[in-house]
């Protein structure tokens, strides 16, 4: 609380100061103390994790590294923001004229959220080819302790350490991208075509149709969505069995889910189909598929899109909270929701090895870094489909 309240009046005096100094400008005048609590609160974080990554290079030789996975973190973070420039101006020299102007106008937010998604894809579809073991094996060891020398326990070979019963988690964390986010992917693109078709439908058709529809989404919407997909899939878990009940969590995921995109189609449709265009269309008597996705549907593009993006993100967080409540991806499957729940259990053993208390944290940052960048991405495109300029 303490500390709190310090922010809060750092950031009060930080304002002040800055009226003062520049005798009121508008961008101090204009300022609210929300914004200069946050310009405090960042300033804060950044010299908290600069002091902490210079003290981070004095652990003495041959004792644990406590301070690795923070390296790690701010050394990635560095490196990708590199490769995300280079990514960017590389785009601005190959490929269509089209493709260049468009690298040219994207910013650099969008342009490492890009660079991260195609990193995730890559690994994801080449898993079995990056990761050094399988997710399903069980090695010979046990516990390894992770970024340590072999004289301390390590073992090179598993960079990462294992998991409790001797599975890498390195290569699992690997495989987790395949699976949390393929299956998130195929999830999302069941959600578009059953709410994009159904809300085109009732866009189109409305009367009866549209009133069924619509007060069928407000029964499903009624419910909260984590919580209904807990009961449903807690009722299948006695029905299916491993695969099944993966495809299981899939549809249920997906109708649920379907009902926002309902929501946005139907309200995007609305305005599409009042169009003189459309009203032609139907006098030269093309039919309904025609309407819908030749007309409607290239029409409200730009907003879908920038949806699939938001919804791809809900139900990615959805799958792995399912995960680490046990009603997710099923093992031996790797699964970054499981992971966290597994490798949370290392957590007791910090006092004797501090990385152990980093572990979860790797599935948990694989997550939030996927989360960041589908973000920037959606923020961008809902820019360009604005029409708003810098």
């Amino acid at each position: 609380m303490v500390y709190l309240l310090l922010v809060i009046a750092g950031g009060y005096g930080f304002r002040a100061a800055g009226q003062a100094m520049t005798g009121n400008a508008p961008f101090y005048r204009d300022m609210t103390l929300a914004v200069a609590v946050g310009y405090v609160f960042a300033a804060v974080v950044a010299i908290a994790v600069a002091y902490t990554y210079s003290i981070s290079f004095s652990t003495a030789g041959g004792m644990p590294d406590s301070y690795f996975f923070f390296r790690l973190a701010i050394h990635g973070l560095a490196a990708a923001v590199v490769a995300a420039i280079l990514f960017r101006q590389l785009g601005m020299w190959i490929g269509t004229p089209g493709s260049r102007k468009l690298f040219r106008q994207m910013p650099g937010t969008a342009a490492f959220g890009i660079f991260i998604i195609l990193c995730y894809a890559i690994a994801a579809i080449f898993a079995a080819w990056i990761a050094p073991y399988g997710q399903e094996e069980v090695l010979a060891k046990a516990n390894i302790i992770p970024l340590v020398s072999a004289e301390m326990g390590g073992d090179p070979g598993f960079p990462l350490g294992t998991d409790q019963i001797g599975r890498d988690i390195y290569s699992r964390l690997i495989y987790g991208a395949q699976n949390t986010v393929g299956i998130a992917f195929v999830t999302t693109i069941l959600a578009f075509f059953l709410g994009v078709t159904g809300g085109f439908l009732a866009a189109v058709l409305q009367g009866w149709t549209d009133q069924v529809l619509s007060r069928l989404v407000d029964v499903l919407m009624a419910i909260p969505a984590l919580i209904f997909s807990l009961l449903l899939i807690t009722a299948a878990a006695s029905l299916f069995k491993g695969s099944s009940l993966t495809v299981a969590m899939i549809v249920i995921i997906a109708v649920i889910d379907s009902t926002r995109v309902f929501r946005l189609a139907r309200a995007v449709g609305m305005n599409i189909v009042v169009m003189d265009y459309i009203e032609a269309a139907k006098l030269r008597g093309e039919r309904m598929s025609y309407l819908i996705f030749r007309e409607v549907l290239p029409n409200a593009y730009a907003p879908l899109l920038a949806e699939f993006g938001l919804r791809f993100c809900f139900v990615f967080l959805t799958i792995a909270a399912l995960s680490f409540l046990g009603l997710g991806i099923q093992p031996p499957l790797a699964d970054w929701g499981t992971m966290v729940k597994d490798l949370g259990q290392f957590v007791n053993y910090a006092a004797f090895l501090p990385q152990y208390a980093m572990l979860p944290l790797l599935p948990a940052g694989a997550i939030a870094l996927l989360t960041v960048a589908v973000n920037f991405v959606v923020d961008w495109m809902l820019h360009r489909s604005s029409g708003l300029k810098e």
